[in-house]
């Protein structure tokens, strides 16, 4: 299990809405190659590890508004669980985030390739946390998202 704090110069109900949408995670989660949102609360997740492509789906099990966000596997090949907190500070100014992220093998033990990425999770989440931090401050965190829905909206224009 990783678990990783870092404290982020934005409001707390600005760092919940950037991070509380798994569909996102793969913006600043390195081992993400993709999120696809099933329904509100159910997600299929992808990664690739040790050239082994792996693929789970979870459920949201605690989405606490500005307070917690947290999810489980329900099935698939890999076992993921995780849980953010979040806590005001400075007057609400800023956040600190505290990010719990742990994966397993559903039976037996892991491949050489899987121990090594879940010994190397703490390292990698904290990677990924400053990611987020530098994304979200810089006001950067949605500039995909935008440029995407600008080019479907000028293609849409051009068909029109």
């Amino acid at each position: 299990m990783a678990h990783q704090r870092i404290e982020v110069d934005l409001p707390l109900a600005k760092v919940y809405e950037l991070m509380s949408c798994p569909t996102d995670f793969p913006k600043f989660i390195s081992s993400l190659k993709e999120v696809n949102k099933i329904n509100s609360q159910t997600f299929e997740y992808v990664t690739e590890i040790g050239g082994e492509e792996y693929r789970w789906t979870t459920n949201i099990i605690d989405d606490l508004r500005n307070t917690r966000f947290a999810w489980i596997t329900i099935n698939g090949n890999l076992n993921q669980t995780g849980t953010i907190r979040f806590t005001p500070l400075n007057n609400g100014t800023r956040t600190r985030v505290d990010f719990s992220l742990d994966y397993r093998t559903f039976f037996g033990e892991p491949s050489q390739e899987m121990a090594k990425f879940i010994e190397e999770l703490p390292d990698q989440l904290a990677g990924d946390l400053e990611k987020f931090k530098n994304l979200a401050e810089s006001g950067n965190f949605k500039d995909d998202e935008e440029k995407e829905e600008a080019t479907s909206d000028k293609k849409e224009e051009v068909t029109a």
